[in-house]
């Protein structure tokens, strides 16, 4: 199964979050963030949004810096996805 995001959204997968703070502590899955670099996995196709034209600046591959909160978490065959508008994606990581 695959994810095929419309419009003006982006499809991201999360990297690795950090298990230990730069001091050394190691944390539970429940006290780590949720990582803001994120790899695109999937866009959609842009076009007329809200009738306004958008643009995809992002493709597969992009690793990009997301607002903290926001998308929607999908899990798809025991992988985690999130879906964001491209709104929500405020740099990409060159």
């Amino acid at each position: 199964m695959t994810i095929k995001p419309l419009a003006d959204n982006v499809v991201v997968k999360a990297t690795a979050a950090e298990e230990t703070t730069k001091s050394g502590i190691v944390l539970t899955s429940k006290a780590q963030e949720k990582p803001q670099i994120m790899e695109v996995v999937a866009v959609g196709p842009g076009g007329m949004v809200d009738g306004k034209e958008v643009v995809m600046t992002v493709k597969p591959g992009d690793k990009v810096i997301a607002a903290k909160y926001s998308g929607t978490d999908v899990k798809v065959e025991d992988e985690e996805y999130s879906v964001l508008h491209l709104s929500d994606i405020l740099a990409i990581v060159e």
